[in-house]
């Protein structure tokens, strides 16, 4: 669970990252002006633009300026940040919520096993989730489209794990999300395991579980499955 600390996006740079969506950044690059979008934000142009500065700098958006504007495209980071807010409106009116991701199985670094054992994660486990974690992660390569998805899963309210340090090093905080693995059978029970506010591999997923998934599940590295992950 390598960690890299990550700016929090503020409310009032997610409305200017969805106006730049609606003006057609989202679909590609658009030509947009400070004067038109401090318009429609009804602010002024010197606080559109430190917007635009900032949701550069948290790679949100790629901006190009020429003579008459900018030429504005929303990375996938961006579009995670947008489909997180949609997914929070649609828990609002819709109720609890769930997301479908899919990938394969595939072989980690044996990281997971020496964290997830160590006293000071693995106390807070059997107190916050119930069970004491199977000494390892089960690995998961999402596709393309799960990676765009996964935005919807850091929507939900997760099951908080705190930092924690001994005699050598200090141990960064982590969230778990309940989740259902489904493959040619299905174990509930499970709960994807992230670091918390940190980068890390959009790419990938971890799961924990009171039993070794591979074992459980008959999975091998390569074997496609589906993670739901649910609000709990």
């Amino acid at each position: 669970m390598s960690q890299t600390a990550v700016r929090e996006v503020e409310s009032d740079e997610l409305v200017a990252l969805r106006q730049l969506g609606l003006d057609g950044a989202l679909s590609g690059e658009a030509k947009i002006s400070c004067s038109a979008l401090a318009t429609r934000l009804e602010t002024s142009s010197q606080t559109a633009s430190r917007r635009l500065q900032a949701l550069e700098a948290a790679d949100l958006i790629t901006r190009e300026t020429v003579a008459d504007g900018q030429w504005i495209a929303i990375t996938d980071g961006g579009e995670r940040a947008l489909r997180t807010e949609y997914d929070a409106y649609r828990r609002l009116f819709e109720g609890k919520s769930s997301v479908d991701l899919e990938g394969t199985v595939t072989g980690g670094m044996g990281e997971g096993k020496h964290y997830i054992s160590l006293p000071g994660y693995m106390e807070q486990f059997e107190e916050r989730l119930g069970y004491a974690p199977f000494p390892g992660t089960l690995n998961v390569e999402l596709g393309e489209e799960s990676v765009r998805r996964r935005g919807a899963m850091e929507a939900f309210e997760p099951v908080h794990i705190d930092g924690w340090e001994d005699d050598e090093r200090t141990y960064g905080p982590c969230v778990c999300y309940p989740a259902t693995v489904v493959s040619e059978a299905e174990y509930d029970g499970a709960h994807v395991i992230a670091p918390e506010r940190t980068h890390h591999d959009e790419g990938q997923l971890e799961l924990i579980a009171p039993v070794k998934l591979r074992e459980e599940l008959a999975l091998s590295d390569g074997d496609r499955l589906t993670v739901r992950v649910e609000e709990k």
